[in-house]
């Protein structure tokens, strides 16, 4: 693992600008490669639409597990929980306000946003 603290924010239900079938394809990749690369991010975000990956019924699911085991904190914005009405269906990550994600934002050497 880096000694550099990284936070990835994830803001989509997927990954890129393409069909939605190609974007979970992408997100599954992304996120299957992490967890088998040596070095780990310390937090990773989901806000917006992104919130729909921490859900009931995301394809995601098992990889977030994985990664939420080895110590990646999960962090799932509850404004957007709200919005989208999944309050309720959170199966992997942390529900928090923004300030929650703002301060793993400040406190990383490095933001990758997806």
């Amino acid at each position: 693992m880096t000694d550099q603290k990284i936070t990835i924010m994830i803001n989509r239900q997927g990954m890129g600008q393409a069909d939605q079938e190609l974007q979970t394809q992408l997100i599954q990749t992304y996120l299957r490669t992490i967890n088998e690369a040596p070095s780990k991010p310390t937090e990773i975000c989901f806000y917006a639409e992104g919130v729909f990956l921490v859900v009931e019924g995301s394809p995601v699911l098992p990889m977030l597990q994985v990664l939420a085991d080895k110590g990646i904190r999960l962090t799932v914005c509850t404004t957007c929980l709200n919005y989208y009405n999944l309050l309720d269906q959170v199966a992997v990550g942390n529900k928090a306000t923004m300030v929650d994600i703002v301060q793993a934002q400040m406190g990383a050497d490095k933001v990758i946003t997806l």
